[in-house]
Formats: structure tokens, sequence, C-alpha cells
């Protein structure tokens, strides 16, 4: 196994949020329809939270380091349970959830050449931009809280005059 879980059962996890210039981001629609959300995924041994992060953006969205800008990075480690139906009993050590450190890209093209075809197992097969906070109410549930506090501390970077108003909807998405 090549994961690096942690003593309490979170895997070591990339996440990535790309942008625009205009602050609307790369939001990727799940392979066999289960739903949208950003790409991310599980850091290698011996790989650094950067490397694993630039190997992610072009597995899963077919980009290369000169494709795009870091903006920012998360401070810490971001956590988050897996519902135990979503929990990997079989394997040791067991996974509870995720440890993410996200980064903040900037595309330094109007249209990035994003493509699917690096792995054989696509993570995504469409994708659109989305107004910044639109990520959160796409992903799955167990996932959102995450999503809130990665587009606040990230959105430090990406808007550093104050953050975009919360859409009509943010109230009713609170309690998730």
């Amino acid at each position: 196994m090549t994961d690096l879980i942690d003593r309490d059962g979170f895997r070591a996890n990339v996440g990535i949020v790309l942008m625009q210039a205009d602050g609307r981001v790369f939001l990727g629609k799940r392979a066999g329809g289960k739903g949208w959300q950003f790409p991310q995924g599980g850091l290698r041994i011996g790989e650094s939270v950067e490397q694993g992060m630039f190997r992610e953006l072009a597995e899963e969205i077919g980009l290369a380091p000169d494709d795009v800008r870091i903006v920012g990075v998360t401070r810490r480690w971001l956590r988050y349970c897996l519902p135990a139906r979503y929990q990997r009993r079989d394997q040791l050590p067991h996974c509870i959830g995720q440890k993410q450190r996200w980064y903040l890209l900037e595309s330094l093209a109007a249209e990035p050449p994003v493509r699917f075809d690096q792995t054989d197992e696509p993570e995504f097969c469409g994708w659109c931009w989305s107004d910044w906070w639109e990520p959160i109410r796409e992903v799955i549930h167990f996932k959102r809280p995450v999503y809130r506090r990665v587009l606040h501390e990230l959105g430090q970077f990406a808007f550093p005059d104050g953050l975009p108003p919360y859409p009509v909807w943010w109230d009713e998405m609170a309690g998730s």
C-alpha cells in the first residue's frame, strides 16, 4: 500500500482549488455520476505535499506545473471523517477519514488543456467553471464542512479585498 495513514486513521491527502482570474473555480463531475468535487488524492510515501499536488493535478485533470501558478495553501491539515459505509474495513491500517492540505492554483490559460485520459480509471468525466461558493452545494454531504473551511481560508488569497457575497442558498446549507 502506498497510502500514508496516520496513527489516528486519517489518510494524508492533497486537494486542489483551480481558479480563473475572475474567481470562478474548476468543478469536476465524478466518473460514474457520483456528484461534483475538486481534484484531490492521497499522498504517496516519500512524496512532499507539493509533489503530490502536482502529481494529482496531472493524473486527475491533465495539467502540468507550467499550466498553473500557486496562489496559496492552507495553513494546516483539514480533516473529515468518512461515513462508515465509505471506510475500507478490509485494509490495515484502518482509514476513518482524510486529512488534507489544500492548494489554490490559478490557471494561466483562459481555457486550460484539461484532459481525463492520464490514468486507467479517470476520476472525472466532465467539468465546468463555477462560482466560488457553488462547490459547497455540489460536493457530497460529508465533505461540505471542509469545503467551507477551504474556500474561506483560500478565499483570502483569491479575494484580498473581501470574499464574494454568500449565495441565496447559503443559510439552508449551513447545517450540512
